[in-house]
């Protein structure tokens, strides 16, 4: 099938290329020429594993193109998908402005009819409104051109987009047009010859379905931490009691690790934009507000652990801090919790030496402050001349580290670890001072 898609980010790059890697022709419309012309010659412009092969393997197949010319690409188009960003507005909602400049586009070039699809994580009803924005202006065209407006919100994880693309665990369509589902139906095929994995739904419900499903695993994590600072106050170890609550099949595991709080470009601004849509509807959503709250606070931990330790006074001190994206296997930094701590490091007077395997640079520019961070390409060469170490997102090689030579390396010989990586007993043993969430600190040996 011929497919144009808008917006070359994670949510429009993943799907156009899994897409194309099917067998459709797929063109991708963006604005950038630079960014356009970069993927033309395979220059990915952000980290997701296995996404760069697939987008060059594509593109040298004739499959997938990347062009500025919307107009030829929605004109050749039978499904146009909307993937562009909602970024947070000032008061917490989701700011349209992007997706419905993309329909106007819309509006102002089909001659056939289209299917459109907004991919981009929206408000519920934004679909009426793309739809009346293509109306509108085919109506200053005088054009009676036929088109539906279905919503097919992603469900995709940062790190593991490609296999959640290619092997989703449902796929939501939210319209109530026969001829646009048929459509939809032939193109996702493929993904449904195993078994059925489409849920169908009016289009408002399918929009809220992403909104709930985010802040749903939101509301884990907020509650985890909760949970977390309650065990540090009465004398629990947070791990043992995850354990407990994790082998109920009704909990389970996923998304209650207590941590330095959630970041990334979903979680912070769909509980935010779910809060906002609840009070221009007249309801208060306490549980969406809280859970906002927890998170704000837990991201100033890592501060409150160095202040204890330093007993207020770190001024002059140098943490090495290992990882600065919001998760591990992305460059994603956006309301990342290593720029909350990095920031009240900073405040305080003390240097930082950053170790991340991906997002260096971004975070070097993002901070600002050249003069008090020093980036380092090897984690253990950030140790050197450091008094203390932070950890800030739990990347596969910080699980396991050679703790003697952290040891060694470290002035005040202390770990401020905000995502529980280690075992504070065996730290004790080492003679490490260790800080964690929901476990206290060990005693050094």
């Amino acid at each position: 099938m011929k497919v144009t898609v808008f917006g070359i980010g994670y949510v429009g790059l993943v799907q156009a290329a899994v897409l194309a890697d099917l067998g459709n022709k797929v063109t991708c419309v963006d604005i950038d020429e630079n960014k356009v012309e970069n993927l033309k010659q395979g220059k990915i412009p952000i980290f997701e594993p296995g996404l760069e092969p697939m987008v060059i393997e594509n593109h040298k197949a004739g499959r997938l193109h990347f062009t500025t010319d919307a107009q030829s690409a929605v004109k050749s188009a039978e499904v146009v998908y909307i993937a562009v960003g909602t970024p947070m507005d000032e008061d917490g909602s989701a700011d349209l402005q992007y997706v419905l400049k993309v329909a106007e586009t819309i509006g102002e070039n089909i001659d056939k009819y289209t299917v459109v699809v907004t991919k981009s994580t929206v408000p519920v009803g934004t679909g009426d409104k793309v739809e009346a924005t293509i109306s509108s202006n085919l109506i200053l065209r005088k054009v009676e051109t036929e088109f539906d407006v279905v919503s097919n919100p992603e469900f995709l994880k940062e790190g593991a987009a490609i296999a959640d693309c290619s092997k989703p665990d449902r796929i939501v369509l939210g319209s109530s047009s026969e001829r646009a589902l048929k459509v939809m139906g032939r193109l996702y095929e493929p993904f449904n010859r195993n078994r059925q994995r489409t849920f169908i739904m009016d289009r408002r419900s399918a929009e809220l379905t992403k909104y709930a499903a985010n802040c749903m695993l939101a509301t884990k994590i907020s509650f985890m931490n909760e949970m977390s600072n309650l065990a540090e106050k009465v004398g629990a170890d947070i791990e043992m009691v995850r354990n407990g609550i994790g082998s109920d099949p009704r909990i389970g595991y996923h998304f209650i690790y207590p941590g330095c709080g959630y970041g990334g470009s979903c979680f912070p601004k769909d509980v935010n934009a779910l809060i906002r849509t609840s009070l221009d509807h007249d309801y208060v959503p306490q549980i969406l507000q809280s859970v906002e709250s927890v998170n704000a606070n837990q991201k100033t931990k890592l501060e409150a652990m160095v202040k204890q330790h330093y007993h207020e006074d770190a001024k002059g001190k140098t943490i090495a801090i290992w990882g600065g994206t919001f998760k591990p296997n992305t460059d994603d930094i956006r309301e990342a919790p290593s720029l909350v701590a990095m920031q009240a490091l900073m405040a305080m007077g003390v240097e930082i030496n950053l170790y991340d395997p991906i997002a260096n640079d971004i975070l070097f520019e993002k901070m600002g402050r050249p003069g008090a961070i020093t980036l380092h390409d090897d984690p253990y060469e950030a140790l050197a001349g450091a008094d203390g170490l932070m950890i800030c997102t739990e990347w596969k090689e910080f699980k396991a580290p050679d703790f003697e030579a952290i040891k060694n390396a470290l002035a005040d010989k202390v770990i401020f670890d905000g995502r529980n990586l280690y075992d504070p007993a065996h730290l004790a043993e080492l003679g490490i001072g260790y800080y964690a969430i929901g476990r206290g600190k060990s005693v050094t040996g």
